[in-house]
């Protein structure tokens, strides 16, 4: 019986643990619906970002989305290493985890391993966005230029805030170089 009851609990904390490891939004963000993978395509400036291992140290940051003929978005992204003065990039794929005209998706930069990119704000030209990662640890401001208008800026952060992040730890980029 014992052995029964220990199993049981196994499986819940498995199921528990399989759930939240595998969210792809923070628990208040919602992400844009309609969404348009083809306006979407292009190249983005990164504005602010929470800094994090991956791109650590790197300014100048820009993300290029085109389509992958199996249907996936290449995710080629560039900035300016400060520290070793060069030019790194990272190329990923990232595919929407449910009907593509909703902004939730997962971006995947090491094989198997996803996570989760969420368009949860944009303006109606898809001039501006504001995307969450799958936790309050992820957030980026993006733009089609190199800087945002202080109204959108605002905008962005309001949301942001009201989800849960704390923009003040927001790193915010230069646009100062060109490859």
């Amino acid at each position: 019986m014992k052995n029964s009851n220990l199993s049981s609990l196994l499986l819940v904390l498995a199921m528990l643990f399989s759930f939240f490891s595998c969210r792809t939004i923070p628990e208040k963000a919602v992400a844009v619906k309609p969404f348009d993978k083809e306006m979407y395509l292009g190249k983005w400036y990164e504005i602010a970002r929470f800094d994090f291992k991956f791109e650590k140290d790197l300014n100048n940051t820009t993300a290029t989305y085109s389509l992958n003929d199996n249907g996936t978005i290449k995710v080629n992204n560039q900035g300016y290493d400060t520290i070793k003065k060069e030019w790194k990039q990272a190329i990923g794929k990232a595919k929407f985890v449910g009907d593509d005209d909703v902004a939730m998706l997962k971006v995947s930069f090491f094989g198997p391993f996803y996570s989760g990119y969420n368009v949860i704000a944009i303006d109606d030209d898809y001039k501006y966005a504001l995307i969450a990662g799958g936790s309050l640890k992820y957030l980026w401001i993006l733009s089609r230029d190199t800087e945002i208008p202080e109204s959108i800026k605002t905008k962005y952060l309001k949301i942001a805030e009201d989800v849960g992040y704390n923009t003040s730890n927001l790193l915010w980029i230069s646009h100062d170089r060109h490859e």
